[in-house]
């Protein structure tokens, strides 16, 4: 059967019911033959997953949840709203709309209104057309103390108390009334005492009916005005103060959906997909781990060229810290082929430094020894201490970086060879930097050819620290 080309502006709903366990039990023609195009079947698991997560929802809530969905079919795409709700143990679909499209979609797209109104938000949250909230931020539950998984499905009003404007009316109910956003609703966290102000857009269904709000939710310190001034103080860098803290707040939530999402794609958790198609998931979830990475790496950029930027001071094990260094890496390694040779178990160096960032430096060297190694290398790690200082040494069998390009790859944005996928070219500069505000340094020492030798140096615990370079020292 060939992709459906044009349909009529209204089509009768589309039924279908799932077991528990997302398993298809029967269909009405038009959905069963997209699921059947999309290489599905009566008996399989549910094979578009934009549908099947609605379903896996309604399900694990026991609510009835309505969204819409854009569908692969063929070479086209559909716009679908889905309804679906529990149904003698399992889930009854309802799917309209149907309307074919290309792939792109339109810039008047509530989804995308959604995403712009999340930046301004510390984490998100989704409702129904009843308020009953269908999805919270993964990190918000244990960052603000609450467990989320006990207040999915529950009344938006279960986990805030909402608080009236000056003329006494809640923007909320205005808003939900009005099918409008709304701005500056002021609620308190149940149970933790904690204010907070909410902002959302509405949700339509395809006749136009209320379906809930896509919302974010700031959080307010009572101790602190609402709308903190901004500081006209600038970096040398050209970024205001707080331009760090606000881009990880922007891209941070989208992009760990992103990802998230493209990887139970990848997995197929919701059901069979084209080997292709499985392709494309993995290559958005690694575009978007590199962007995240990115974020990561601004957020950090600016940190350590404030002023103000200290690391903490204590002794820490540097051998337990590569070591834990060397595990964060062992997957990729095995990927790529390469083994991590790590400190012995009853190795033991203590340094002055902070363990998060000396775990930071040990994570980049490590990933860059073995993004840089051929298949069957060894990547060593080798503990010294000379001249007051403890070192750790990363010593790769790469190709080795040129003697007159050694100091450039400190700088920032440069990389090691811009031609080969990966890095942002700031790992190096970050982690000199770190290093140095420990009383520490890196070095590098190698030779086109031969391979690389990073060396990681912390003062020893009783060794006065030294001061830091002055800015621009190479």
């Amino acid at each position: 059967m060939t992709a459906i080309k044009s349909l009529d502006p209204v089509v009768p709903l589309a039924v279908a019911r799932l077991d528990a366990n997302g398993r298809l039990i029967d269909a009405e023609p038009r959905l069963r033959a997209l699921n059947d195009r999309a290489g599905g079947g009566i008996g399989a698991p549910l094979a578009l997953p934009g549908v099947a997560a609605i379903a896996q929802l309604a399900h694990r809530l026991g609510i009835s949840v309505s969204r819409s969905v854009v569908a692969a079919d063929g070479e086209e795409e559909l716009d679908l709203w889905v309804r679906a709700g529990p149904d003698r143990g399992g889930v009854r679909l309802e799917v309209s709309g149907w309307r074919a499209r290309p792939a792109w979609r339109p810039v008047a797209d509530p989804e995308r209104d959604g995403d712009f109104l999340r930046v301004t938000g510390d984490w998100l949250w989704e409702t129904d057309g009843a308020l009953r909230l269908t999805f919270l931020s993964p990190e918000a539950g244990q960052r603000y103390g609450f467990d989320i998984r006990d207040m999915l499905g529950q009344p938006l009003t279960r986990l805030f108390a909402l608080a009236q404007d000056e003329g006494g009316q809640l923007p909320i109910l205005s808003a939900m009334s009005a099918r409008a956003r709304f701005d500056g609703q002021r609620a308190e966290l149940r149970d933790t005492g904690r204010m907070v102000r909410l902002s959302a857009t509405p949700r339509s269904d395809p006749l136009g009916r209320f379906a809930g709000f896509i919302g974010a939710a700031r959080m307010l310190d009572p101790a602190l005005p609402e709308t903190p001034p901004i500081t006209p103080s600038r970096r040398g860098d050209g970024f205001p103060r707080a331009f760090g803290r606000r881009l990880e707040r922007a891209l941070r939530g989208p992009l760990a959906r992103i990802i998230a999402n493209a990887d139970a794609i990848g997995a197929q958790a919701e059901g069979p997909i084209r080997g292709d198609y499985a392709g494309y998931a993995g290559d958005i979830a690694s575009a978007g781990r590199h962007l995240l990475g990115l974020v990561e790496d601004l957020v950090d950029l600016q940190a350590i060229e404030g002023e103000d930027f200290k690391t903490a001071r204590e002794t820490i094990d540097l051998a337990d810290v590569a070591r834990r260094a060397a595990s964060l890496l062992s997957v990729r390694a095995g990927e790529a082929g390469v083994h991590i040779d790590r400190p012995a178990a009853d190795e033991v160096l203590r340094v002055r430094g902070e363990f998060r960032r000396a775990l930071q430096i040990l994570v980049n060297l490590l990933g860059n020894a073995v993004r840089y190694s051929p298949r069957d290398a060894v990547v060593w790690i080798r503990l010294e201490s000379e001249a007051g200082m403890g070192c750790v040494i990363v010593a790769d069998q790469g190709k080795g970086i040129a003697t007159a390009y050694q100091a450039r790859i400190f700088e920032k944005f440069v990389r090691m060879d811009p031609g080969e996928p990966g890095g942002s070219g700031l790992g190096l500069y970050i982690a000199r930097r770190l290093a140095r505000a420990m009383g520490g340094d890196l070095i590098v020492d190698s030779a086109a050819g031969m391979g690389a030798r990073f060396v990681l140096m912390l003062p020893l615990p009783e060794q006065p620290e030294r001061p830091p370079p002055p800015a621009g020292a190479p």
